[in-house]
């Protein structure tokens, strides 16, 4: 009976990640139109602003110089706001495109995608959803991303919610270690990619709990989780092992101390 009560609890939770899910896309598709409309206006007042530096050259002489130089510093700082403007809003845009891909993509289709881009939009993501149900959480996150890695044919949004479930499950380690440990603790966590051969190679590391005996032998249980009922579904790392084993021939490994911290890491072959 335990295990039945555990099961609809479980399925509840699923429904209601589902639920959050379609209105996630429902709300990021919303927030694209404006942003978009943000971009456009940025662009034509740079625009504008290239006109009005025209006109005050052709008016120079009847213009002093102090004031001349005023209007130029003020154009140049009204100029820079526009390119970060657009800058920001062209990366708001590529994380909501990010998250209706996660819920809208089409089931099983390899795309050629960057295996950088997504790593390091869903490790922040991540960090942030974090921080927004914990204000105080805070962890240092050290970023080495290979410069080499060429385009690779995935399921865009299945690799995404690997690193999403890694990410998070790293994040709830160093948070969990942090309610204990003393003072001089700093949480930590370092993300890297790297290409050997054929294999594109993604590590997420923590300074956080690590894991028991009991936990690395029943980590890729479904059902099974160490997080209190409701915050976990016990799903995840089944989930990430299907993802990057079973449907792109990769491979999923990790070493853990007890203690001291977990590495996972995971492969993901170039196809040719």
């Amino acid at each position: 009976m335990e295990q039945i009560e555990q099961l609809q609890e479980q399925l509840k939770t699923q429904e209601k990640l589902a639920s959050l899910g379609l209105l996630s896309a429902g709300i990021a598709h919303e927030i694209q139109n404006p942003l978009n409309f943000v971009i456009n206006f940025s662009k034509m007042s740079e625009k504008l602003l290239s006109d009005l530096q025209e006109i005050i050259e052709d008016n120079k002489d009847k213009i002093s110089e102090d004031d001349r130089e005023d209007m130029n510093d003020i154009m140049n700082d009204l100029s820079e706001n526009m390119d970060k403007i657009v800058e920001h809003g062209n990366r708001a845009i590529s994380i909501i495109q990010g998250i209706l891909l996660v819920s809208r993509g089409k089931e099983n289709e390899f795309i050629p995608s960057d295996i950088n881009r997504i790593v390091k939009e869903y490790v922040w993501l991540s960090y942030h959803a974090m921080r927004a149900n914990n204000k105080k959480f805070n962890i240092a996150i050290h970023e080495q991303y290979a410069e080499d890695l060429p385009m690779v044919d995935v399921i865009p949004q299945d690799i995404s919610r690997a690193v999403l479930n890694l990410m998070n499950n790293a994040c709830y380690a160093v948070w969990k270690k942090a309610q204990t440990a003393s003072e001089d603790y700093h949480p930590e966590m370092s993300i890297t990619t790297a290409l050997k051969g054929n294999l594109i190679i993604v590590t997420i590391a923590d300074n956080g709990e690590g894991m028991s005996n009991e936990v690395k032998q029943r980590l890729y249980e479904n059902f099974f989780t160490t997080k209190p009922s409701g915050q976990g579904t016990g799903l995840g790392m089944s989930i990430t092992k299907n993802i990057i084993e079973n449907k792109h021939g990769g491979t999923l490994s990790f070493e853990s101390e007890e203690g001291v911290g977990t590495t996972f890491t995971f492969t993901i072959p170039i196809k040719k």
